[in-house]
């Protein structure tokens, strides 16, 4: 007598879906941690803060931050690139580790696009180039001046990408000398431009506003095309840099292979989260501009067409890859 294997064949495959099937119908059962790839009191960890605290109310489970700062967002990237991909482990992350990493380093140990699951995009981090007030420069036309009276001379710290597109595209565009000193984090590059230790910061609103609005440092420029809402009267870069127009993303990634029903579910309850207004003002008070993408697919097509839009930039600017 022959025996049909696809009665068996369906039964071994139920056996093999029911614990993902029964995974995602329960998920989470236990706290979901949100990797940040910067130091605490950046401003991807301020947003990172506000939104996880969010989410956790949503999903009933606590989403804890883990900070894991290094090599221009390498470490962290790795760390979730490796990880188990249940759900359990998050990575909010910029254009540092998935758009400019890319171009600037001619080796990474992880893959942006396939190393990762897109869950959503949250929003946008403007930028503003301070000055130490021992600068004689009042406006970007003036330090550019100055510095190429001193070519040489003055110093800028860059602990991200942003940071060090920005300047290096002033300085391209401007034929200016202005030389840069790495930092392994917003904080610390914020402290030693007040100290005097360096001259002149790209900084994100996040970490840096606090600083802006007192006369530690003094405040010349913002990176996007428009003026910023709270920093009335500093004018774009673009005003004297024809062209220019940067800013920094910001979104939520699993490893590569999140069961999808579990991607859904996150994205529909950060679509909630972002569209509160109590969220919306505390992440609005940092400067950040909350712009979700509407799904997962959406998000994954921004990262891949960002991938390409700062590899030019980085081109232009004349960054070589380490």
């Amino acid at each position: 007598m022959r025996i049909s294997r696809r009665p068996l064949l369906a039964l071994a495959l139920a056996a093999v879906l029911a614990p993902a099937q029964a995974q995602t119908q329960t998920y989470p059962t236990q706290p979901v941690t949100l990797v940040v790839p910067f130091a605490a009191g950046s401003g991807t960890d301020a947003v990172a803060r506000t939104v996880a605290q969010k989410l956790g109310e949503r999903l009933k489970q606590p989403v804890v931050i883990d900070n894991k700062p290094g090599a221009n967002a390498q470490v962290a990237a790795q760390f979730v690139a490796k990880a188990k991909p249940d759900g359990y482990t998050l990575f909010m992350t910029t254009n540092t580790s998935h758009s400019a990493n890319p171009a600037l380093y001619k080796e990474l140990r992880y893959d942006p696009v396939k190393d990762f699951t897109p869950v959503a995009r949250v929003g946008e981090l403007p930028f503003a180039l301070a000055v130490h007030p021992s600068v004689p420069a009042r406006t970007l036309q003036e330090l550019i001046d100055h510095a190429k009276a001193n070519p040489g001379k003055l110093s800028y710290a860059t602990p991200n990408s942003t940071s060090l597109v920005a300047m290096e595209t002033i300085k391209r565009i401007a034929g200016v000398d202005i030389a840069q000193i790495p930092y392994k984090s917003s904080p610390q590059a914020m402290t030693d431009l007040v100290g005097g230790q360096v001259q002149v910061y790209v900084a994100d609103l996040g970490s840096g506003m606090a600083m802006m609005k007192t006369d530690k440092v003094r405040t010349l420029a913002v990176t996007t095309a428009r003026e910023s809402k709270i920093l009335p009267g500093v004018m774009p870069v673009g005003a004297t840099v024809k062209g220019f127009d940067l800013t920094s993303w910001n979104g939520i990634f699993g490893p590569a292979g999140v069961p999808k029903d579990i991607v859904d579910r996150l994205n529909a309850e950060l679509q909630i989260v972002l569209a509160e207004k109590d969220t919306q003002d505390k992440l609005g008070a940092l400067g950040f501009e909350v712009w979700p993408s509407k799904t997962p697919e959406e998000f994954a097509q921004y990262v891949r067409d960002q991938l390409a839009h700062w590899g030019s930039l980085i081109r232009q600017a004349g960054v070589r890859p380490e």
